[in-house]
């Protein structure tokens, strides 16, 4: 295993409180040296000068879609998306073919993630089958490595079910992350209950929908006092929910996307189903509701919700599945949408993406503390591109922030020490 020395970057460790210039050294896989000048005359050197070194980036909500759909995505194609958008470390859901409701299931994707780009950590469902009837066993699943559980793709419409859940994994060390939704005011919507679904005649999802299962797991959270973290928030009034709680000392955390704090219903216009995901797009009024909820810090992650589908399967608008792929564009959309208007630092935007998803899941990551692995991104904070999804590194296409215009490009992605990812010249 090389050396590597980073010569000269903007270093940035929120969990250190670190942004400064200097070096970062590499042995053995470790971090070993930051900051200031280092002299390691058998090291790589990489010129950093004019680029941001900070931890890798940490994905609470990945779809990698294996067992079972692998046209989509598989382990190792999604890690390499991973790595190509600077995550390091991700959780994947258990909404596979079969569901990860089983400690066999688990284990197999953790063997085949041995050798892949990225570290995955995995959600086991809190369901037999995500049918959200009959429970899992959970030390099972613990025991076979899972982190943390859900029954993401579709909510856990039994509270009883629910709490009982969060007890025993609250017991067993387990993260609880849930998808809100009351799939009976939902009804089978595809899209923003509101000016745009109302326009195109296609039927819409309430914001209520949402709302609806936040308040369920606030409840939930505050009267059990059991941690939850709440997936891909989208409306104004799941924020104020949340924030509210918060305040009250609930064990809640929250995460969003980034189509949530860059694009509105209004894409949808265009008919075209990659702009189609369940939370759907909202309105401009939510859309500014998600940014200020991460700029006052009710909203703790940044997440991508990762979806990849087939062209095939997302060529007809309406019978499309829901979900878009994010983890090549994370970064950019989070520099662009968040960073340059000021709503948030720079820091402040890592934070969200690593070294606050990695202290909620439990797991080493989003610092670059001398003695902890080397897992670091390497980006152009000021770099323009157009993203083109042909060029993306994953198996699927449908990149929702297709043909914009981004600001922050990655360079590098170093995993454990070895370099997993380098932009083409």
């Amino acid at each position: 295993m090389e050396k590597l020395l980073l010569r000269g970057a903007r270093l940035v460790d929120p969990s250190r409180a670190m942004d400064e210039t200097g070096d970062l050294l590499i042995c053995g896989g470790k971090i070993a040296r930051l900051g200031g000048t280092v002299d390691c005359g058998d090291a790589r050197v990489i010129e950093a000068s004019g680029l941001v070194a900070a931890p890798g980036l940490v994905d609470l909500h990945v779809h990698l879609r294996e067992p079972g759909f692998s046209e989509k995505e598989d382990v190792l194609s999604g890690c390499r998306a991973a790595a190509a958008g600077g995550v390091t470390s991700l959780l994947c859901m258990p909404n596979t073919r079969p569901a990860l409701d089983r400690a066999e299931t688990v284990r197999g994707v953790l063997e085949k993630a041995k050798q892949a780009d990225a570290r995955v950590y995995v959600a086991a469902a809190i369901t037999k089958g995500l049918a959200g009837a009959e429970p899992t066993d959970l030390k099972e699943l613990r025991e076979a490595g899972a982190a943390a559980v859900s029954d993401d793709g579709r909510p856990v419409a039994d509270s009883a079910l629910m709490a009982g859940a969060m007890r025993e994994a609250a017991k067993l060390g387990l993260f609880v992350t849930s998808h809100c939704e009351d799939l009976s005011l939902a009804g089978g919507g595809k899209l923003n209950e509101g000016e745009v679904s109302r326009a195109l005649g296609v039927p819409g999802i309430p914001a209520a929908a949402e709302d609806c299962g936040t308040a369920r797991e606030l409840a939930l959270a505050e009267a059990y006092h059991l941690p939850v973290h709440i997936c891909h928030v989208s409306t104004k009034t799941s924020v104020g929910m949340i924030r509210d709680a918060k305040r009250r000392g609930a064990p809640v955390t929250c995460e969003t996307a980034p189509h949530y704090f860059a694009l509105t219903e209004r894409e949808l216009l265009r008919r075209d189903a990659d702009y189609r995901m369940n939370p759907p797009l909202r309105a401009e009024e939510d859309c500014q509701a998600v940014a200020e909820g991460l700029r006052d810090g009710t909203i703790d992650v940044i997440a991508t919700d990762h979806a990849p589908h087939t062209p095939r399967e997302k060529a007809d608008f309406l019978s499309a599945p829901s979900g878009a792929v994010g983890m090549e564009t994370s970064l950019a959309a989070g520099i662009t949408f968040l960073v340059l208007p000021g709503l948030l630092s720079l820091p402040e935007l890592i934070r969200k993406m690593s070294a606050a998803p990695a202290r909620l899941l439990g797991i080493p990551g989003g610092t670059l503390e001398p003695g902890a692995s080397a897992d670091v991104v390497l980006f152009d904070s000021a770099e323009r591109w157009t993203v083109d999804p042909s060029k993306l590194h994953g198996k699927s296409r449908n990149a929702v922030m297709k043909g914009m215009e981004l600001t922050g490009r990655v360079i590098m992605t170093i995993l454990n020490g070895m370099i997993v990812y380098q932009k083409e010249l």
